[in-house]
């Protein structure tokens, strides 16, 4: 399959853009490569824009069943059904200090000079309840978190007591001075302060993050029912593609793109199922596709370039209803999208990404991850993005959207965006660096260094503040 685009990545018999840096690290382009880019210009009627192609694919798809699954593998799914609760939290007025509980009318004339001393009648620590009630003239010490007891109204902290010195000089805390005024309630949280019984509080399509996990284990939840990860299965296709971790033989390139793609599932709250490559065969491909039952959507990549070997679009047409797309963006112009044949219903989603590994990962990010992040039950689906300053241009050579790879740093109050690297869509390494795709927008030649513009943020971490 000569034309697939994976075998650019071995960087053979393909002219690749030629890019320097500065000292500054802004991008040069050279002679060479502005007459390769203006002899592969890639100009046509029938192009569809990266609007209409989101919109074709993304609308196939609907938030999947519900099931239900332990709490603790919860994380980054979306709640599927209302929750109530069934409690108040906390269950009952408790300490917010280590102290002592008191009733606030017996310490409103207190003063430091004068300490108002108090009977201590018992100790209550977190997760017990005392019978013992508290009238005026007594004390009970009391653990944060411990409830109230009867009685009280008022907590003051041991650092408001003139415990510390009864206890260097010996004495017992049978009896305690308190030294602060505090007003009446100081220290007590009460019952229902957080939640009350019966109250909604998180509402279905919520994504469940660290923290929905620990509020609902505050309700004594330990299931939950959320929308089930959706499966896909993931397809390479071409003779020249070797699997990782065997030798590489003569012509030969490793698989890239099931893992990086198989990753990116992974990423966005899916469950890959590698059906590892397909060779340029009918029997070959056939077999792979049999291996799709379950899935809720097949990924493949490569043979969907209009110049590309038809037998992979041949098989992919006789087993379903197949678009072939040229998408007005760069990389990634390529892409095809249908459902394959089932017993029942419409069939399998399968989207086609082009070969080429960058190009099959940026496709992902702006077709299949939203497909996935819908059947999650996600309201959100794109990526945040931000305005930011270019430290080196972004040619745009045939009027598509180029989604140039960046490195994105906030200084000085202001986001700064640094080529990645080479921009061939068969430079993974670039992909690798990046943290956000700048776009340089149809109708613009080139976004020139100094300009600001739109970044897609891949990746928010440690390194990128908000």
């Amino acid at each position: 399959m000569t034309s697939h685009s994976h075998r650019a990545h071995s960087g053979n018999g393909q002219a690749q853009r030629e890019e320097h840096s500065d000292s500054r690290g802004h991008v040069h382009v050279t002679r060479t490569e502005m007459a390769h880019e203006h002899a592969h210009r890639h100009v046509e009627e029938d192009m569809l824009s990266v609007e209409e192609a989101y919109q074709r694919v993304v609308s196939s798809f609907s938030p999947l069943d519900t099931e239900t699954v332990p709490l603790v593998d919860s994380l980054g799914l979306v709640l599927a059904q209302d929750v109530h609760s069934p409690l108040d939290l906390p269950p009952l007025a408790n300490s917010a200090m280590d102290g002592y509980a008191v009733r606030g009318g017996d310490i409103s004339d207190t003063d430091p000079r004068s300490p108002r001393k108090l009977d201590v009648i018992g100790l209550i620590a977190a997760g017990q309840v005392s019978s013992q009630q508290v009238t005026s003239g007594t004390a009970i010490r009391i653990m944060t978190g411990a409830p109230i007891p009867s009685g009280a109204d008022t907590v003051v902290p041991f650092e408001e007591t003139d415990e510390v010195q009864r206890r260097n000089a010996g004495q017992t805390l049978d009896e305690i001075g308190i030294l602060a005024n505090l007003p009446l309630g100081s220290n007590v949280r009460p019952s229902g302060e957080d939640v009350i019984s019966g109250e909604l509080v998180l509402t279905a399509g919520t994504p469940i993050r660290a923290a929905e996990v620990g509020v609902l284990a505050s309700l004594g939840l330990d299931v939950v029912a959320v929308r089930r990860r959706p499966v896909v299965a993931i397809l390479a296709t071409g003779d020249e593609l070797s699997p990782a971790g065997t030798p590489l033989a003569p012509g030969k390139i490793y698989d890239s793109n099931s893992f990086s793609v198989a990753a990116s599932v992974m990423a966005c709250g899916g469950s890959p199922r590698l059906l590892g490559v397909a060779r340029d065969n009918l029997e070959d491909l056939q077999a792979k596709l049999e291996k799709i039952s379950g899935a809720d959507l097949v990924i493949t990549s490569a043979g969907v370039s209009k110049g590309d070997y038809d037998i992979v679009k041949d098989v992919l047409t006789q087993r379903g209803e197949m678009n072939f797309w040229s998408v007005r963006m760069r990389p990634a112009k390529p892409l095809a999208f249908g459902h394959l044949k089932g017993d029942e219903g419409p069939g399998t989603p399968l989207l086609g990404l082009p070969g080429n590994p960058v190009s099959a990962m940026v496709a992902f990010e702006m077709f299949a991850r939203p497909a996935i992040r819908t059947m999650l039950g996600y309201r959100r689906l794109s990526r945040p993005k931000v305005e930011g300053i270019l430290t080196g241009p972004i040619f745009n050579y045939d009027g598509r959207r180029v989604y140039a790879r960046v490195e994105v740093a906030h200084k000085d109050g202001t986001y700064h965006a640094s080529p990645a690297g080479p921009q061939g869509s068969n430079i993974l390494t670039s992909m690798s660096r990046a943290n956000g795709l700048a776009i340089c927008p149809e109708d613009l030649p080139k976004k020139d260094t100094g300009e600001t513009v739109e970044i897609i943020m891949l990746d928010w971490n440690e390194e990128v503040e908000v």
